[in-house]
């Protein structure tokens, strides 16, 4: 499998492509510098693993939570590749991807992973690793800033893009596009572009605009 991997919903952008195919596996990662922009990070992957655009079979998209427009930037990105191509679309959670990060750094036990929500709150989801598995143990939610301190005075492990702004007991980690495309080696749940969008937990609400005001004399 020849796989696009996109991760924006981080202030540390990538792109990572992966090929698995004919018994061999080779895989680069760009991480956001400078003024490069995501079609330079992805030229520059596939220039590197020996691909070609259209050899591209899978796009794997890091759907949060976290930047709301990065994500939708590499959304859409994903959307406009599978119109021009036949490469099918699969999204993939960045707090999972988190979780596996820390697996594979050698955290085990039980981890939070957290990611900022903005309004001083975060994205909570709690963890079981093991030096082969990667267990949900309380889903993902929103909560305050207040808990997440809480957890970190206690000695829990939380992991995320923000931890170290809030105590040097937090570990930094980004959400990697090299670890969305290796959890997309294994998944078939493929979705149409539509089907693509941000993980967002805060309810939609809306505010009715007045009516318009009219102006005397214009009747």
């Amino acid at each position: 499998m020849k796989i696009l991997a996109l991760e924006f919903s981080s202030a540390q952008r990538s792109v990572a492509v992966l090929n698995s195919a004919a018994g061999t596996r080779s895989s680069f990662e760009v991480v956001e510098t400078g003024q490069m922009g995501p079609f330079d990070m992805i030229e520059q992957a596939l220039r590197e693993t020996g691909l070609e655009r259209e050899q591209i079979e899978s796009v794997a998209v890091g759907l949060g939570p976290g930047s709301y427009t990065g994500i939708r930037a590499a959304i859409a990105i994903a959307q406009g590749w599978a119109l021009a191509s036949q490469a099918r679309l699969l999204g993939i959670g960045s707090d999972q991807a988190l979780a596996e990060q820390a697996r594979a750094q050698g955290i085990t036990g039980r981890v939070s992973v957290a990611i900022d929500a903005q309004r001083n709150e975060f994205y909570l989801e709690t963890f079981e690793l093991t030096a082969a598995n990667c267990k949900t143990i309380d889903a993902l939610r929103l909560t305050g800033a207040d808990e997440i301190h809480s957890r970190l005075q206690r000695g829990e492990i939380v992991v995320g893009p923000e931890m170290t702004k809030l105590s040097p007991s937090g570990r930094l980690l980004f959400p990697s596009a090299a670890t969305i495309a290796a959890l997309a080696q294994d998944r078939t749940d493929y979705v149409s572009g539509e089907e693509l969008s941000p993980i967002y937990l805060r309810q939609t609400s809306f505010v009715k605009a007045p009516p318009p005001r009219i102006v005397p004399g214009t009747e």
